[in-house]
């Protein structure tokens, strides 16, 4: 009788103990402009590519200045603003050694708009890029063959959609280990080829991040022990 009382007590003791934290309980909450956001512990998250896309955008725009035209009137020419720069942006590629998941698809996102944001790129929709690859039965790497390249752009230029540069990203990555504790360089690499020459032009961002087995070995990284 008394095993059993004690039996009783320990299943209501426990119970108290496992009901405050059910598990699969999970808690969310908006994230709000200028509040904390969250760091990936474990691999790359929106702090690293945000970051790298800005930096590399810029940079290859700033490298394409455009020159403004110049039209007759009847008292002398007079400037017409700069053409813009026809870009058809094929694909992002994950090189890195982690999984980026949907990251992926909001990394194309991201550099599309940066590039329609910037004022000097017309960018064609993905979806007439997409749809003429499908057409022709291309992967992104073919369109480098003289011939699947005509193709492309005349099917293109019939759906209303002519371009001048064909626009790669890549996402890389290197690894240094230092015990328990890695650096990870994350690189985004944005090429650009003019269809008519075949010149290339390369700009990339790269950032830095470091994991940390602890508090106290991340704490350390920083200068916080002595």
């Amino acid at each position: 009788m008394l095993r059993r009382s004690f039996l009783a007590a320990s299943a209501i003791a426990g119970g108290a103990f496992v009901l405050p934290g059910c598990r699969g309980t999970q808690y969310a909450r908006i994230v709000k402009p200028g509040e904390k956001e969250m760091i990936g512990s474990h691999q790359a998250g929106q702090e690293t590519f945000r970051p790298l896309v800005d930096e590399a955008v810029t940079k290859l725009v700033a490298r394409h200045p455009q020159p403004p035209m110049m039209q007759q009137v009847g008292y002398g020419p007079e400037p017409l603003p700069p053409p813009k720069m026809r870009v058809c942006f094929v694909c992002v590629e994950n090189k890195t050694s982690e999984e980026i998941g949907d990251f992926k698809e909001q990394i194309f996102e991201c550099i599309d708009t940066r590039l329609l944001e910037s004022g000097t790129c017309a960018p064609i929709s993905r979806r007439y890029v997409e749809a003429g690859l499908r057409e022709l039965r291309l992967r992104p790497d073919q369109l480098f063959v003289p011939d699947n390249m005509r193709m492309f752009a005349g099917l293109m230029a019939q759906q209303g959609q002519p371009f001048d540069y064909l626009l790669f990203a890549k996402l890389t990555s290197g690894t240094t280990r230092e015990n328990k504790d890695y650096q990870r360089d994350y690189e985004l690499t944005l090429e650009l080829v003019d269809i008519r020459s075949g010149e290339q032009d390369k700009q990339s961002a790269m950032l830095s991040k470091g994991y940390h087995h602890s508090r106290i070995s991340r704490a350390a990284s920083v200068g916080g022990f002595f």
